[in-house]
């Protein structure tokens, strides 16, 4: 019975630590950012659908991508900022490597809860424009938002003001798009689509170049983290 109740505090402790977090990172407009990626999902999908095209999995992967990064950019951008602005960052310099833990714990939380909501998009998607493995689906499109967002989290470190690291990641990401045509289909596209091989080239060097565009896009993403939590340890350029 003591068992029991022990493991049913803590899982409420538990529950009570993410919601808390989830306040935190969101600073309570989770429902705006949500809709505002739902709203862009389904206006993209109306229109090319008016427009007559063919949404297959291809376009589906594309139009869930922006949603997801959408959803991932406020807080591993203006997270730190918030941090500073309310004092907490202080007091995580004030326990050892207690800030490491707390930042890497809100990133795997906002990362599950937009691999989760990816779900909720390719569910959509099978309902409304065509039959897709969602389960693929979401796990594909979280490489390239693990990617941003990993790297939205390194600059925000780097620069400490949330304003700031927006404009540096809209750059950056501007320029990756314009640059999409010199390395398109390549292990270097950060957009890279899994699900638009082109006729003339072979299945076998095209998973190859799938499986090494993800490893390029996993390996910058812990980069980016571990040079972030690296720059929170110098602690006089936070406080």
């Amino acid at each position: 019975m003591i068992k029991k109740k022990k493991i049913k505090n803590n899982f409420l402790w538990i529950i009570k630590m993410i919601r808390y977090n989830f306040e935190n990172i969101f600073g309570g407009k989770f429902l705006w950012f949500f809709l505002s990626a739902l709203f862009f999902f389904c206006l993209v999908a109306v229109i090319s659908v008016w427009n007559g095209h063919n949404p297959g999995e291809s376009f589906v992967y594309k139009n869930m991508i922006f949603p997801a990064i959408l959803l991932v950019f406020y807080p591993t951008t203006f997270g730190i900022q918030k941090d500073l602005d309310t004092g907490i960052l202080e007091i995580l310099f004030g326990i050892p490597n207690y800030r490491y833990k707390v930042w890497l714990f809100r990133l795997v939380l906002v990362f599950i809860l937009v691999f989760l909501l990816m779900f909720v998009f390719g569910f959509i998607s099978v309902i409304f424009l065509t039959p897709v493995n969602i389960l693929e689906m979401s796990y594909q499109v979280m490489y390239p938002v693990l990617f941003f967002g990993c790297l939205s989290f390194m600059f925000s470190t780097i620069i400490k003001n949330g304003s700031g690291t927006a404009v540096v990641i809209v750059i950056i990401g501007v320029m990756i798009f314009f640059s999409d045509s010199y390395v398109n289909n390549t292990m270097w596209d950060v957009f890279f689509n899994p699900f638009n091989m082109p006729s003339n080239i072979n299945e076998t060097i095209w998973e190859n170049t799938l499986i090494k565009n993800r490893i390029f896009l996993s390996v910058g993403s812990i980069l980016f983290i571990l040079s972030g939590l690296m720059n929170l340890q110098k602690r006089e350029k936070f406080i």
